[in-house]
């Protein structure tokens, strides 16, 4: 049996892990489309069909709205967003919401992504009354992009995404997560649509990848539990 899934991609290093071992168990096999937030709303709107889906539970919670999807959603995990900057760089400090609003300033470049830590991360720029001057230095990496590669390459001195989509990349230095008064917690969750054709073996999935065993896994890479 072929499982298709349509899935966003903070959790992605501790899903690969977990799938393999799900397949041997089960003999089905997962195919896997990564996408970033606003790719996998239009996909959907358009009519693609998968058996699963994975993305952020306000996401979900506007696809049960539309019919889509069947309630009520699963939660798979949590992250708040985290800061790097290209490996050996110098550390701004960012412990504090006014050191965080320094170092934005200071930075020549900022990257941030489209997903659920990007649009936070606007309001958070517009709340600090520096919008327009971050705005003038961003690289914004498109739908599905990650903010890794363009830290690693120089193209942004500061980044900023989900901290289980930064700690791993080659050439970047993770700084640590926002500040506590700035922070923003992410819960991504799963949710089988209505027109999907393996909903059973979809629900074994999910069962897979909440169940204890996996929590080790996602907190490896950087993910909680909600």
């Amino acid at each position: 049996m072929e499982i298709k899934v349509l899935s966003s991609l903070a959790h992605r290093e501790a899903y690969l892990e977990l799938v393999p071992q799900f397949e041997r168990a089960t003999g089905n096999k997962v195919t896997t489309t990564w996408a970033g937030t606003v790719d996998i709303m239009k996909r959907l709107a358009a009519g693609e069909i998968y058996d699963l889906v994975i993305v952020s539970a306000g996401s979900v919670d506007e696809l049960i709205k539309q019919g889509k999807v069947a309630s009520p959603r699963v939660d798979l995990a949590k992250t708040g967003i985290g800061v790097a900057v290209h490996a050996g760089a110098p550390r701004p400090d960012i412990s504090s919401a006014d050191a965080l609003k320094k170092a934005l300033l200071t930075a020549k470049t900022v990257g941030y992504s489209t997903g659920p830590s990007g649009a936070y991360l606007i309001k958070l720029f517009e709340r600090m009354g520096i919008a327009e001057r971050v705005k003038a230095k961003t690289c914004q990496v498109p739908s599905g992009g990650t903010v890794g590669p363009i830290i690693a390459s120089g193209e942004a001195e500061i980044g900023f995404q989900q901290v289980s989509e930064l700690v791993h990349v080659p050439g970047v230095d993770f700084i640590g997560p926002l500040p506590a008064e700035v922070q923003h917690i992410t819960v991504f969750s799963c949710a089988i649509p209505k027109e999907a054709p393996h909903s059973g073996p979809a629900r074994e999935l999910v069962a897979a990848l909440t169940s204890n065993a996996a929590d080790p896994v996602f907190k490896k890479h950087g993910l909680d539990r909600p």
